[in-house]
């Protein structure tokens, strides 16, 4: 890489610019604009109208997540298999040796989950533009319509580059009753969504409000900046609140697994050099799923 200005996984637009201008091997830039409810043409019109030039496009609810099981076990973004996200990955020219940077419109939230999921297939060389789309065209950087030309892609996929949690293994990540949050903790379960959902104030996607007995609550995009970048130095005071510190083993659950991936990417940006926090893809919407599985409510 040319000399450019990370933090951990991120990357700025002009960093990245420069990055493509100036490299023998420009990293695979990938457009994953996506909003929660919207079908993939509608997802995909927008990187139609403009995008990074070169920038591929890949649609997070049939390229990042799997089909929903009838029985609702797995949550609402199941991790895709391995042959349909090799399909996805490779088809818009991801290979094993060049890096890859995703974005998408500002906020981070499905580039995290596309950082993630390839992570989780074995491939570590990835990145994320802090800021998205809206960042590179604030920066007066230019940019391209229509569908961008690529070839094909050769990337070889193996599952486990990242600690993925079924319902069974979250148990293990709650804190003793007895812990103070004033001390740091060994071991511990963040709920990434809202505050309000958090406490079951309101539940607009699951069957139950609330959340899992003993999670800690960090709303991930509470946590940025207005302009959708990420704030690492908001991010660390909150787990200095909490007493997580860069020892501290960290598993992440939100609604279906789409926030979770973001604060782990906060979380490894404002604590560089930590273990890697694990994530229940399932998620909330997995866990409801079970009636046996205990609920709490309140803050």
């Amino acid at each position: 890489m040319p000399d450019v200005t990370r933090t951990g996984p991120l990357i700025e637009a002009r960093d990245l610019d420069r990055w493509i201008a100036t490299s023998e091997s420009p990293p695979m830039v990938i457009d994953v604009r996506w909003r929660l409810g919207r079908g993939v043409d509608a997802n995909r019109s927008e990187y139609l109208t403009g995008h990074i030039p070169g920038a591929g496009f890949v649609d997070l609810e049939t390229a990042l997540a799997g089909h929903p099981r009838g029985d609702g076990v797995g949550g609402r973004h199941p991790l895709p298999d391995g042959a349909s996200a090799t399909e996805a990955f490779r088809s818009v020219g991801i290979t094993a040796d060049r890096p890859v940077v995703f974005y998408d419109g500002a906020s981070s939230l499905a580039a995290a989950r596309a950082w993630w999921v390839l992570q989780f297939f074995g491939k570590h060389d990835v990145y994320v533009l802090n800021g998205g789309y809206a960042a590179w065209l604030s920066a007066g950087l230019p940019s391209a319509d229509g569908s961008a030309s690529v070839d094909p892609g050769n990337i070889d996929l193996v599952p486990g580059g990242r600690l993925s949690l079924g319902a069974d293994d979250v148990a293990a990540y709650v804190p003793d009753a007895s812990a103070s949050t004033s001390s740091l903790l060994s071991r511990v379960l963040i709920d990434a969504r809202a505050p309000e959902r958090y406490r079951g104030d309101v539940e607009p996607m699951d069957p139950i409000a609330g959340h899992i007995p003993g999670a800690l609550s960090i709303a991930t995009l509470g946590t940025l900046r207005d302009n959708g970048s990420f704030d690492p130095a908001a991010m660390h005071r909150r787990l200095d609140e909490l007493g997580i510190d860069e020892t501290t083993e960290v598993a992440l659950y939100c609604g279906s697994g789409v926030q979770a991936a973001h604060l782990a990417l906060a979380i490894e940006v404002a604590q560089p050099g930590r273990p890697a926090p694990a994530v229940y893809v399932g998620s909330w919407s997995d866990w409801v799923n079970d009636p046996s599985r205990p609920v709490a409510t309140g803050g």
